[in-house]
């Protein structure tokens, strides 16, 4: 009830009707998965430097269609961000405008659920821009996959402790790591991860 209530209220001060369409009711079978690199943790100051995303139409993630945007910085990178994701302003000096970047992002997304790697993090920063550019978060229905997996392997865990780590879940899942460090591959990856334990038992016919 809640929710519904905050979804109708947060429509309301939606300042561009264009983009209605986010949150009407999905019902479809498609899933987007998603991720972003940014300039550190703190959702309230920091700014998203790259997106990548993917769709997953059943059990096929549909390369041909992927979202990859890189954006400028007001601000300036931390050395400790750096240091994960590599990226340098000088890296940066093509980068997009949020203006530019966010409206395609959500046209990309639809009102599909968005599913990631601590996906809350990510709709956060997300919606910092999208209260900017049109009054409202970004509202649409997250998958968390670290509870997924969580769920799914606590049982089996003998000290009750589950790694949650994200090479560790694809190393449990006997998945591979692709390439570089990047929102783009990052997104690839955890669509896997989705595909992987949305096919066993504990999931069936939870996100069909």
């Amino acid at each position: 009830m809640f929710d519904r209530l905050k979804r109708a209220w947060q429509r309301k001060r939606l300042k561009d009707p264009r983009f209605d369409f986010l949150f009407e009711p999905y019902r479809g079978d498609e899933v987007v998965v998603l991720d972003t690199e940014t300039t550190g943790m703190n959702p309230k100051k920091d700014e998203i430097l790259s997106i990548g995303a993917v769709i997953v139409r059943k059990n096929r993630i549909e390369l041909g269609q992927a979202f990859e945007a890189w954006l400028k910085p007001r601000g300036e990178i931390s050395e400790e961000s750096i240091k994960i994701h590599g990226i340098r302003r000088i890296d940066l000096e093509h980068g997009e405008s949020p203006e530019t970047v966010i409206p395609r992002l959500l046209e990309f997304i639809g009102n599909r659920p968005i599913a990631g790697y601590y996906i809350r993090f990510d709709q956060r920063m997300l919606s910092r821009y999208t209260r900017e550019l049109l009054g409202v978060d970004l509202p649409n229905t997250l998958i968390e996959l670290s509870e997924m997996y969580y769920r799914r392997y606590r049982k089996s865990s003998a000290h009750e402790f589950v790694d949650l780590k994200f090479d560790t879940i694809l190393e449990t899942l006997d998945l591979p790591r692709l390439g570089k460090h990047d929102a783009l591959n990052d997104a690839v990856m955890s669509a896997l991860i989705y595909l992987k334990l949305k096919s066993m038992p504990e999931y069936k016919g939870a996100f069909s």
